[in-house]
């Protein structure tokens, strides 16, 4: 297929998994069951790498210091929000969580993840104590899901540029809320306002 054949495939296979999406959401926020069922048709997106190539959605060059890309893939406002997350190898974030459901699902490439848990109470705004408490690596045929209040970190080793598909209850410009952890100290941070960087491109 030439450029603009896989680019209307793409939109036409992007616009059917929301649709499926779509349907499996109620009004009510999706509980673990139904994002396990999300994940199933977030891989099934996946499962077509061939309509995502690399010169559509590339990495960001070593010149912008920037370790990854975000490019909106689709959304249904105030609902959900579908990107596709370009990562080159080194990138390393620091534990959060998202402030709504997520489930994340891999074209190509391997992420690993570090699930935490707070052992806190929770009642200091500025502090929490985490526990690392599992490993999971997300890659082709491996999703993750995730709750509101789930914490995470994401580390890219070896040489190979990842690209997943990342899909959030809401988009991630309107998620003010969401925390950023620092292990060694305990500070708890705004995660928007100060690690993430702005969306570069949309295929919608």
């Amino acid at each position: 297929m030439n450029t603009q054949d896989i680019k209307a495939a793409r939109q036409t296979r992007v616009k059917a998994a929301m649709q499926s999406i779509e349907n499996l959401l109620g009004e009510a926020a999706p509980d673990r069951q139904t994002l396990e069922a999300i994940s199933g048709k977030l891989q099934e997106l996946a499962g077509h790498p061939e309509l995502f190539p690399a010169e559509d959605f590339p990495p960001p060059s070593p010149d912008t210091g920037a370790s990854s890309s975000r490019y909106l893939l689709g959304q249904e406002k105030d609902r959900y929000a579908l990107y596709i997350n370009v990562m080159n190898p080194g990138k390393n974030t620091k534990p959060h969580n998202h402030g709504t459901w997520a489930v994340i699902a891999a074209l190509r490439g391997e992420e690993l993840n570090r699930i935490y848990h707070r052992t806190d109470d929770g009642s200091n705004p500025e502090h929490a104590e985490l526990e690392q408490i599992r490993e999971y690596v997300v890659k082709p045929g491996s999703p993750i899901t995730f709750l509101p209040t789930d914490i995470h970190s994401i580390h890219v080793g070896g040489t190979q540029t990842v690209m997943h598909l990342h899909l959030y209850g809401r988009e991630l410009e309107t998620l003010t809320g969401r925390l950023g952890f620092d292990l060694e100290t305990g500070q708890i941070y705004n995660y928007n306002k100060t690690f993430m960087r702005p969306t570069v491109g949309r295929d919608v």
